[in-house]
């Protein structure tokens, strides 16, 4: 088991009887429900705030004649996330940069070990993925209406339909297995890599396996926003 992060057991002690209760009640119980938070979702608590803290600090300071660092960096993230919709997506792409840019970001803060790393557990990057999942699906509906939508997953030929509907089908949801289990094992991975050579020599090489670490945790970052853009890119499409 592993050790509780203060913040973790101050959420357990304040919320821990709380959320007991509404597991049981869904027939979900906790196994320790002294305990039920885990260290994970306590990190993506703290992610969560730091956005929204980011967001309404960046809204007060907006500025178009004198704009800070904070409000540049947001529009090189933005213009970014634009350009990425625009290629992949194609025509009225940036209407999907909000979720995009979203993902990104809470990705990027999420793989980032701050106390420990929500993403190198499989809960949240599963979570991550079936957002993904229902969304591009959504879009797809929306985009073609329920019956567009399901001849646009049978394949351009109706012949081929029998066929390729089953292949589709084991395709999506291959894509939120593929989006959820790669996330994980690079962030498992990552922190297991940092931790034993640091441990073996723990002077410098600490210091390139950390920098290693948070390099690919911006790759994985950019590849969680890259995949659900060409998901979103393929459900929308007029033709398949």
């Amino acid at each position: 088991m592993e050790h509780e992060l203060w913040l973790t057991a101050l959420l357990n002690k304040v919320l821990g009887s709380v959320v007991t209760s509404l597991l049981g009640k869904i027939g979900f119980p906790p196994a320790d429900s002294a305990h039920p938070i885990p260290n994970y979702i306590a990190m993506e608590l703290v992610v969560i705030l730091l956005l929204l803290a980011g967001a309404l600090l960046l809204r007060s300071r907006l500025s178009v004649e004198n704009p800070g660092r904070f409000q540049q960096t947001m529009e090189l993230v933005v213009q970014f996330t634009q350009n990425m919709a625009d290629e992949i997506i194609g025509h009225g792409g940036r209407q999907y940069v909000t979720l995009l840019g979203t993902l990104g970001l809470f990705v990027a803060l999420c793989n980032i070990p701050l106390f420990t790393t929500p993403t190198a557990h499989i809960q949240v990057t599963l979570g991550l993925a079936v957002v993904a999942f229902l969304y591009y699906n959504f879009q797809g509906f929306r985009e073609h209406g329920l019956v567009g939508y399901l001849k646009h997953l049978c394949g351009p030929m109706l012949g081929l339909a029998l066929i390729m509907f089953p292949i589709e089908i084991i395709s999506n949801v291959g894509r939120m297995l593929s989006l959820s289990v790669r996330l994980y094992a690079n962030m498992v991975v990552g922190n297991l890599l940092e931790e034993v050579f640091g441990g073996l020599v723990p002077i410098v090489v600490p210091v390139i396996f950390a920098a290693l670490h948070i390099f690919v945790s911006i790759l994985q970052a950019y590849i969680f926003m890259l995949l659900p853009a060409v998901y979103l890119g393929m459900a929308v499409s007029e033709e398949h």
